[in-house]
């Protein structure tokens, strides 16, 4: 008589196992989004002349991370944070993280970043590819 209640307990438990890893991953697995939805997230759009690389992701369980990478003309690199997000620092070399980075700019709400962005962190990175491209780094995501 007890296997009889510990019998479905355990047919649970089997499927529970038996299921595939997305089943279980509560939404921590990254999926595509649009590169726009991840851009905008962060309060920002794709600047003039970017093209996205790669695909855009959205990874999230309590906390959403978005993240989006573009090649642009170096020449924008220096305007596009200035017009994205006004109150902010200009990019800078002294706090980057990594030696790819050429350029970095963290974000925050005391920090430059605009009320009403979904996003409570902003960080861009850019690496300088050749004399005319830069390859940006985007990622905005909450605390």
């Amino acid at each position: 008589m007890p296997a009889l209640f510990l019998l479905p307990f355990l047919i649970v438990l089997a499927g529970i196992v038996r299921s595939e890893p997305d089943d279980r991953s509560g939404g921590r697995k990254p999926v595509h989004v649009p590169c726009s939805e991840a851009l905008a997230f962060g309060g920002a759009g794709l600047p003039d002349g970017a093209r996205p690389v790669g695909e855009c992701t959205m990874q999230g369980f309590q906390d959403i991370h978005y993240s989006a990478s573009f090649r642009m003309p170096r020449t924008g690199v220096q305007i596009w944070p200035a017009h994205t997000y006004p109150a902010a620092p200009a990019p800078g070399t002294e706090f980057c993280a990594g030696a790819d980075a050429d350029l970095c700019l963290d974000l925050g709400y005391a920090r430059g970043l605009p009320d009403g962005v979904d996003a409570d962190a902003v960080q861009v990175r850019v690496e300088y590819e050749d004399a005319g491209t830069a390859l940006v780094r985007f990622a905005s995501f909450t605390l």
